[in-house]
């Protein structure tokens, strides 16, 4: 949960780095409160008619939406790449399968235009 928590409070950082572990502990403590506030709308009657999510969900989305594209930007940065190629997801279905590999692929063991490594700042901590 920490690392979710810091995600959050990094919403604005655009330019750092993020190790795997942020990344993958953020995406998923995010898809849990989604299906958390997918739940709670459908158990309170919220959804709109026709659709599985309702004004929860919405607000939920919308508030994570820039803390999870800047996790994922300093996570393409810890492996070196730029933050844009967040938008090779684009690309339909081999876009996805690459930005997953990206996103899976370990940290730059040096220190990169992005920063230092994210690894040996939390060892020195």
């Amino acid at each position: 949960m920490e690392w979710y928590l810091k995600a959050i409070r990094q919403y604005g950082d655009f330019s750092t780095r993020a190790r795997r572990k942020e990344y993958w502990n953020f995406f998923i403590f995010n898809l849990l409160f989604g299906l958390a506030a997918l739940l709670l709308d459908n158990a309170l009657g919220l959804n709109y008619q026709g659709a599985e999510y309702g004004p929860i969900y919405i607000v939920y989305s919308f508030g994570m939406l820039i803390p999870g594209i800047a996790v994922v930007v300093r996570r393409l940065h810890d492996t070196g790449r730029s933050g844009w190629m967040l938008l090779i997801a684009l690309i339909p279905f081999i876009g996805a399968i690459w930005l997953l590999v990206l996103l899976a692929t370990d940290s730059q063991p040096q220190e990169n235009k992005y920063g230092p490594n994210p690894k040996e700042i939390d060892l020195q901590s």
